[in-house]
C-alpha cells in the first residue's frame, strides 16, 4: 500500500502556523513546562483539516492560539497573512462543552454572535432560523438548553458559530462527550455543512477514526512537547456508505496508529482512541 503524505497541489494558505512554541511557568517555581515546541503547519483555504494526537500533546492549546485566546511563547500564527493578536469574528469556535447560555432559547443562543455584529433584530432571527434548519433543528427555536439532548445542544453550538459567517471554524473535540451513534450522525452532518458553506475547518480529536473520516488531511502530533510528526492526505472523495468498513480506511488507520503508538507510551501522553464505535 502507498500512503500519500501531503502531496496535493498547493492551494492558498488560509492559516499559517510558523515555528510556534508554548511554554508555561511552573506554579511551584520549578522549570518551565513546554507544552509544544516548533510547530509549523499550513491550513489551506476551504479545507477540512483534522489534528490528532495523544492527550496532553497541546492540540487544544494550539487551537486556542489560532482563536487568539492565548498567545504563542515564540513563533507566529497568521490568517490571510495577518498575524493573530486576539479573538476575532473571522473565527468561530465550538468546544467539547456546549457553552450555551442556559437562560437563552436555542434561537436566542444562535442570535448572540449576530448581536455582536450589530445585525438588525429581524435579520438576526431569520439567520438564526436558517442555521437551526441547517443543523436539523427546525421546530426547536423556543427550547432551552436543558430541554435538548447532548447532540442537539452541540448542534445549536455549531449553528451559533456558523451564524455570524466566520471564515474559519475551530472545533475542539466537539463530539467527544456524545454516545457513538450520535457522534457518527453529527460527523455526517458536519461534513454536509462544510460542503455547503466552504468554511476552513480545523478539528481537534484524539480519535483516529474520527480524524480519518472527517479530514481531507490529518495532521499528526507527537506527545508532549507537541510537534507535528507529519500530515497525511486522505483518499476518500465521498463519505457515502460505510466508509469505516472500506479496506483502504483500515489501511490508513493502521498507518496512523503505527505513527502514534510510540507517542502514547511517553510520560503524560494519555490515551488515544483507535476506533470510534466503542469510544
Amino acid at each position: 500500500m502507498t500512503i500519500t503524505l501531503d502531496s496535493r497541489a498547493a492551494t492558498r494558505t488560509k492559516i499559517g502556523i510558523r515555528d510556534v512554541s508554548r511554554v508555561f511557568d511552573s506554579p511551584d517555581g520549578g522549570p518551565p513546562f513546554v507544552a509544544m515546541d516548533g510547530v509549523t503547519l499550513d491550513v489551506r483555504e476551504g479545507e477540512f483539516l483534522t489534528l490528532v494526537g495523544p492527550s496532553g500533546c497541546g492540540k487544544s492549546t494550539l487551537l486556542e492560539m489560532i482563536a487568539g485566546l492565548t498567545s504563542p511563547s515564540s513563533g507566529e500564527i497568521v490568517i490571510d497573512g495577518t498575524p493573530v493578536t486576539g479573538p476575532g469574528l473571522d473565527r468561530g469556535i465550538v468546544f467539547q462543552q456546549y457553552a450555551l447560555f442556559p437562560w437563552r432559547t436555542a434561537l436566542s443562543n444562535i442570535e448572540f454572535g449576530l448581536q455582536a455584529k450589530a445585525v438588525p433584530r429581524r435579520e438576526r432571527a431569520e439567520l438564526a432560523r436558517h442555521y437551526l434548519d441547517l443543523v436539523g433543528l427546525s421546530g426547536f427555536e423556543r427550547r432551552y438548553p436543558h430541554e435538548l439532548s447532548g447532540g442537539m445542544r452541540q448542534r445549536v453550538a455549531i449553528a451559533r458559530s456558523l451564524a455570524f459567517d466566520p471564515d474559519v471554524l475551530l472545533m475542539d473535540e466537539p463530539f467527544a462527550a456524545l454516545d457513538a451513534q450520535t457522534r457518527e450522525s453529527l460527523q455526517e452532518e458536519l461534513l454536509t455543512i462544510w460542503e455547503k458553506t466552504g468554511k476552513t475547518v480545523v478539528f481537534i480529536t484524539h480519535g483516529i477514526d474520527e480524524a480519518l473520516y472527517l479530514g481531507q488531511r490529518v495532521a499528526v502530533m507527537s506527545s508532549r512537547p507537541g510537534r507535528i510528526l507529519t500530515t497525511v492526505e486522505t483518499p476518500f472523495g465521498s463519505r457515502e456508505g460505510d466508509l469505516r468498513a472500506d479496506p483502504t480506511f483500515g489501511e490508513y488507520r493502521h498507518h496512523l496508529w503505527t505513527l502514534l503508538r510510540p507517542e502514547t507510551a511517553g510520560p503524560g501522553s494519555g490515551l488515544l482512541r483507535v476506533v470510534t464505535h466503542d469510544g
